[in-house]
């Protein structure tokens, strides 16, 4: 395996020390003297394809590690089977396409709960289909799109959320549209229909980003939409089935915009660890980091976190990749001409503000080779050594690439970390949006996460969630499934992060559900 040799990781502590500079857009820069990431690329003379697009992760095959699919303008889907720690191209052998229309949107999904982890692919083009891959046992895909109800066109997409917006127990269909109203999908059985058509959540406005999370604690999914072409953001709010925007009431309907501005991705994650799931949106323009009060409204405190920079920013992902307790913040930004497309990359650091609250400090330099990527980004510990690896895609620059850098942090730090698989019932990976707690001895919450329902832009994962541990104690891990009754919250108590090393805890849904 190829990897660029980096050299050793200091303490952040000295990345404090010098004081905080900017480049020429007011983007935070580390200093120049700032030690290097923990981070080497991993296998780049295979990932170093031009006009990379989405990246996904998931286990389709059921063997306990991380794959990725990821898709090309060529309309080529590539399938990396994850073997060890090594890739192995296997796309074609699996039939999926080697060349076509370009697809993006990427989405894994079980959508027929049989256990096996499907494949969506939006295409660019309105005038092409959605493709859907029926996974035969890990064994092969057939497209299915059309038999299922989703081999619709007239969309260009960028994000498929594969979501249970009803809690009925399966998983519906979100697609977002660049260029027109996005469509929702129900899922009878395996077999999918467009509801709410031209009603509510069908947004006719551009559509980039869409993320999925229940924002007011009811018990259902609602939906943040990040929104291109001097467009407001929304907020959907689920109200049983039927949807109101009230982004304007919530606070996250964003500033007055030129239609050059807007909303592109959208990242959950509860950054300060108060048990709220919080909403940070890259945008074109003045990035936003949305405080949750708990309320049922936000608070925007950009500024004060260090996030509010202007930028040309397309995709987020949070991950705690220090291990230290707090998720930090990678951005996918870039700027230049088409063709000539340069990254500006940033990643936050979650810092103490001292004044008891969280600001960020970026710790990624320009020159450094993980400034690399221009559309999906994702956090995915690929090797499960505990430390959690970062996955980019670069599809307009001159070189390109889907790049995985792995992260090279000492055991030690690897070791302080815990990992949860969610699943239902039946043990099938199809409950996106539910939401997993950390407490310690005492009750305190330590962290929050919540199982991925698709993350913004060009990028989705159905992987396990990760947490990072500030020191290794037992811990009570809380998992809170969205069902027909509500909030339904199981509880594992004296949970050893060691026992779990190299692997992850599994909680599986009860039927009737906890407390």
């Amino acid at each position: 395996m190829a990897r660029v040799r980096l050299l050793p990781l200091l303490p952040f502590a000295l990345l404090l020390a010098a004081a905080p500079v900017q480049d020429e857009h007011g983007v935070p820069l580390p200093a120049a003297d700032a030690p290097p990431l923990p981070f080497q690329s991993v296998q780049p003379e295979l990932f170093g394809v031009a006009g990379s697009l989405s990246n996904a992760w998931g286990d389709f095959d059921g063997d306990g590690d991380a794959d990725l699919a990821v898709s090309l303008k060529s309309g080529e889907l590539r399938l990396y089977r994850n073997d060890g720690g090594t890739f192995v191209s296997i796309g074609a052998a699996m039939g999926l396409p080697t060349k076509g229309y370009e697809l993006r949107g990427l989405s894994w999904g079980d959508y027929d709960g049989d256990g096996w982890l499907d494949l969506l692919g939006g295409a660019t083009d309105p005038k092409t289909a959605t493709l859907v891959f029926h996974n035969l046992g890990g064994r092969k895909f057939e497209e299915v799109g059309a038999a299922i109800g989703l081999g619709f066109s007239g969309r260009s997409a960028r994000q498929t959320s594969w979501v249970d917006f009803d809690n009925d127990g399966d998983l519906d269909v979100y697609a977002a549209d660049r260029i027109g109203p996005n469509k929702l999908f129900a899922n009878n059985r395996g077999r999918f229909a467009q509801i709410l058509a031209g009603d509510g959540i069908t947004d006719p406005r551009p559509t980039v980003g869409a993320c999925w999370f229940d924002y007011d604690e009811d018990g259902d999914l609602d939906l943040f939409l990040a929104n291109q072409s001097g467009a407001a953001d929304a907020l959907w709010r689920n109200d049983g089935g039927h949807f109101t925007d009230v982004a304007v009431q919530a606070g996250v309907a964003g500033p007055p915009r030129t239609k050059e501005e807007g909303g592109v991705g959208c990242a959950v994650g509860d950054f300060d660890n108060d048990g709220h799931l919080d909403l940070f949106v890259p945008n074109y323009g003045a990035n936003a980091l949305y405080r949750n009060k708990g309320d049922g409204t936000f608070e925007n405190v950009s500024a004060a976190a260090g996030l509010g920079f202007e930028n040309h920013g397309v995709g987020a992902a949070w991950g705690d990749y220090d291990n230290d307790g707090w998720i930090d913040l990678s951005i996918m930004a870039y700027e230049g001409p088409v063709g000539q497309q340069v990254p500006t990359n940033a990643l936050m650091h979650n810092e103490p503000d001292g004044k008891g609250g969280r600001h960020f400090v970026n710790v990624l330099p320009r020159t450094s080779p993980v400034n690399a990527g221009d559309h999906g980004v994702q956090w995915v510990d690929y090797d499960g050594d505990g430390a959690l690896d970062l996955s980019i895609t670069d599809g307009y620059g001159p070189v390109g690439g889907h790049f995985v850098f792995h992260n090279t942090s000492p055991k030690s730090v690897a070791a302080r970390s815990l990992q949860v698989l969610v699943l239902d019932a039946k043990g099938h990976f199809t409950r996106a949006g539910a939401e997993v707690r950390l407490r310690d001895a005492a009750g305190k919450i330590l962290a929050t996460r919540q199982l991925g329902t698709g993350d913004g832009y060009n990028t989705q994962s159905a992987l396990p969630v990760h947490f990072g541990l500030s020191r290794i104690a037992p811990v009570t891990v809380e998992v809170t499934f969205l069902t027909p009754k509500g909030r339904r919250t199981q509880a594992i108590r004296n949970v050893d992060p060691r026992r779990y090393a190299g692997t992850r805890l599994v909680v599986r849904q009860k039927v009737e559900g906890g407390r």
